[in-house]
């Protein structure tokens, strides 16, 4: 398989100049380190390899944690959703009780079992800085045609636009920089969040066309662009623009959804998989084959630029089951062995998990609820697992103990079903797990994290429940109730009827299709956006006004209806409860980061310290 070789040789090229970027705060003022355009980027080859440097950064902004002691930042998008909670209750910093840890002067960067919502805001303005000098260098630089300038210009405003989307609904209104920054700045000021999508969606209404249909694996494709460009029609309530742009992908005759059984992966000529197994294996995600995917970061565990950790999804995803006393028999004897694969086969089958994403209710049992043929939750398969489906298998029962490879299921019923008699944690030890999506191997250590694999960033699957959106916004149930079709039929679900076609449903889709592909907290942002902005009645019946949007939004009433943990009286070990403010709508911007900008002004959100010295945010783009 062709696996980005021109992405490899532009690394060999410019890795030492771009290696000093680092992921300092751009908004602090430091020298800007980024390499130095003067040298690099005089042609296409050099501005190239700039907007290679941009693919390799969205790999590491979320997905793959750069060190065995650091989190995926990307688990900070679940924790603030009605997806799950953190789960490790041994921990003080584990964010938990989120009105008390949740605050601008917090460490909200890095490190193990850290909210990471300081490190986007870092990450994410290093990867704009970095898409400003592209676009201004182009400019002054030497090109052999009109095509490559368009193509560098076309990737160089993906990029930004895809980290101001995140920005603006991660954080609401930030300081907008459209220019290269070649010294320390301290005037930067606060701009209206919609002026900065509109001018997202005029840089990609202009290029996306620029970009091929066809890409090698691991590049962005045009789908991606128009994709994008979705999401920030939907964010500006731009319906009808977001049918188009949605529709140039779907009907665009390059991409579509896969729905039969493809590819080499393990499991392939097992009868008992499917198609979404296929799917979300780790080989097949950039196969050529695969006409769903439309923007795939690659991590080879046997390519030079593999990351160093890998995914470890496994860890994160997974219940502490094999943890020695986790899981009882109903004697209470230990049910399994830790950190050995011999005498405990499941490390090496399904993972050696933690429990650190600990889903909710919604995700384990509420979006199921429509039928049992859905294969993203089919147990017979083994798509879907649950830790009440594994044997006892701990070898000091072989022989004396009658639960010697009785599931686990037979002992809940034996007692009665209380889960307390045979899980001393049920919070970490209790949950089940997609097992299609997670079930991603090591390739270098015994572990059992979750090792090396390529992920999906953008995909088909997600462009259509986009457009099922815009069409429900715009009162066209019948064309979102087929969107909505495609995706549950291929799944083996069966066809939602037109009365059961909401946003409700279609948030309920999303969770159902995009677990851990999709930044969970930023869409449900976008979506109370939508209900503040318009007055649309949600389907909660209630309405909701920009006027009080961090006191009174659909984000926090959502999550408060589905979610078994926050403000439920829920309690950690070490007594960290489980809470949850409406103003979470929207993360802190660090102190750090204001306070350092004594010549502007950087507004704080409301609902944290320093908002009360807010100023009217910049109104215009430029």
């Amino acid at each position: 398989m062709r696996i980005i070789h021109d992405i490899k040789t532009h690394l060999v090229l410019l890795v030492v100049l771009l290696f000093s970027a680092g992921c300092e705060d751009w908004l602090d003022p430091k020298p800007l380190s980024f390499y130095t355009p003067e040298n690099a980027f005089q042609d296409y080859s050099g501005l190239k390899t700039g907007t290679d440097m941009l693919n390799r950064d969205v790999r590491y902004l979320e997905f793959y944690p750069t060190s065995l002691s650091a989190d995926p930042a990307y688990l900070s998008e679940l924790f603030f959703s009605d997806i799950a909670v953190n789960g490790r209750v041994d921990d003080a910093r584990s964010p938990q009780d989120l009105i008390r840890q949740i605050t601008p002067s917090a460490n909200l960067r890095s490190g193990t079992n850290m909210a990471r919502c300081h490190f986007y805001w870092e990450a994410l303005y290093k990867g704009i800085k970095d898409a400003n000098t592209i676009i201004s260098r182009s400019e002054f630089a030497e090109f052999d045609s009109e095509e490559h300038k368009k193509e560098v210009l076309a990737l160089a405003y993906f990029h930004r636009a895809y980290r101001y989307y995140r920005l603006v609904h991660q954080f609401g209104d930030v300081p907008f920089i459209a220019e290269e920054v070649t010294e320390p700045r301290y005037d930067f000021y606060t701009t209206r969040r919609e002026v900065i999508l509109k001018q997202l969606k005029a840089d990609l209404d202009l290029t996306a066309s620029f970009l091929p249909e066809k890409v090698n694996a691991g590049m962005v494709s045009q789908g991606a662009a128009y994709h994008l460009l979705t999401k920030i029609n939907l964010a500006l309530s731009e319906f009808d623009d977001a049918v188009k742009s949605a529709s140039a992908v779907i009907d665009g005759g390059v991409h579509a959804l896969m729905k039969s059984r493809f590819g080499n992966a393990s499991g392939y000529d097992d009868p008992t998989k499917n198609v979404i197994w296929d799917l979300h294996q780790t080989e097949n995600k950039a196969s050529a084959a695969n006409t769903e995917a439309l923007y795939v970061v690659i991590d080879r565990y046997d390519d030079e630029s593999a990351t160093p950790v890998g995914l470890e999804i496994k860890r994160q995803v997974l219940p502490w089951y094999s943890y020695p006393g986790q899981l009882k028999t109903p004697a209470g004897e230990n049910g399994f062995t830790d950190n050995n694969e011999i005498k405990n086969p499941y490390l090496a089958e399904y993972g050696r998990g933690i429990g650190t994403l600990r889903s909710t209710m919604y995700h384990q049992k509420q979006i199921w609820k429509l039928d049992d043929t859905d294969l993203r939750h089919d147990r017979k398969s083994g798509n879907w697992m649950h830790v009440e489906e594994l044997k006892y298998n701990n070898p000091s029962l072989e022989g004396k103990s009658e639960w010697y490879g009785k599931t686990i299921k037979e002992a809940l019923e034996a007692v009665d079903g209380d889960i307390t008699r045979i899980c001393s944690d049920s919070i970490r030890g209790w949950v089940g797990w997609p097992n299609y999506k997670v079930n991603v191997p090591d390739q270098k250590t015994a572990s059992w994290r979750g090792g090396n694999a390529d992920w999906y960033i953008f995909r088909l699957a997600e462009t259509y429940l986009l457009r099922a959106e815009a069409y429900i916004w715009l009162g066209q149930k019948d064309k979102a109730m087929a969107d909505l079709n495609e995706i549950r039929e291929r799944a083996g679900a069966r066809p939602l009827a037109m009365s059961e076609v909401t946003i409700r449903q279609l948030i309920d889709e999303r969770a159902r299709e995009l677990f851990y592909e999709e930044p969970r907290k930023t869409e449900l942002t976008r979506i109370s956006y939508i209900y503040g902005e318009t007055g649309i009645t949600a389907d909660n019946g209630a309405t909701y006004s920009m006027t009080d949007f961090s006191e009174k939004n659909f984000f926090f009433d959502h999550i408060s209806a589905v979610t078994d943990f926050y403000n439920k009286g829920v309690s950690s070990s070490i007594g960290n409860e489980y809470t949850m403010g409406a103003w979470h709508v929207l993360w802190p911007i660090s102190e750090s980061a204001i306070s350092v900008n004594v010549q502007g002004h950087i507004n704080q959100n409301v609902g944290y310290t320093g908002y009360e010295t807010n100023v009217e945010p910049i109104d215009h783009a430029n």
